[in-house]
């Protein structure tokens, strides 16, 4: 009889304490809709503001150490970069500087012959001369790629956009 009370004793303490502990983790809540790990107010308000400060101070770091000023459009590429010509802007590369059109047109500027390398076709371009979509061309020296009615580039070396 005793041995009975002992197991009686012992089931009903087991049966307090997970009882127990079921109440406690449900009145935590945590991760509820009541009590949330991230509130969106948070999320929209801090976290975001941070990250773009962030993003913001890296970017004008870049542009110092690149000697940019706020707005200029410039760059040295050691991979190839995607330039966007608005209509009649023109694209001042140095020499080595490398051009692939992607969409739009866009012509060789007016320059000593000649005036860009067709690494594609294998042969030059005078200035004046439209470039062809998908082609790859090399400057030999400071040269100007034109659009009139806007154009994507892809552009490695060093170019300013005017």
């Amino acid at each position: 009889m005793r041995k009975k009370r002992l197991r009686i004793l012992l089931c009903a303490i087991g049966a307090a304490i997970a009882l127990t502990a079921a109440a406690a983790m449900a009145a935590g809540g945590a991760g509820s809709q009541s009590d949330p790990l991230v509130t969106l107010s948070y999320l929209t308000d801090t976290f975001t503001k941070q990250m773009m400060d962030k993003v913001d101070a890296q970017i004008a770091q870049r542009n110092a150490q690149l000697g940019q000023a706020p707005g200029v459009s410039a760059g040295t590429a050691s991979a190839y970069a995607a330039v966007a010509l608005e209509p009649g802007q023109a694209l001042y590369g140095e020499a080595g500087c490398e051009v692939l059109l992607r969409s739009g047109s866009a012509s060789c500027g007016a320059a000593p012959s000649p005036g860009l390398v067709d690494a594609t076709a294998g042969s030059f371009i005078d200035g004046g001369a439209a470039l062809q979509l998908n082609h790859l061309y090399l400057m030999t020296d400071a040269r100007t790629v034109a659009s009139a009615a806007g154009a994507v580039l892809l552009v490695r070396g060093g170019y300013t956009v005017g």
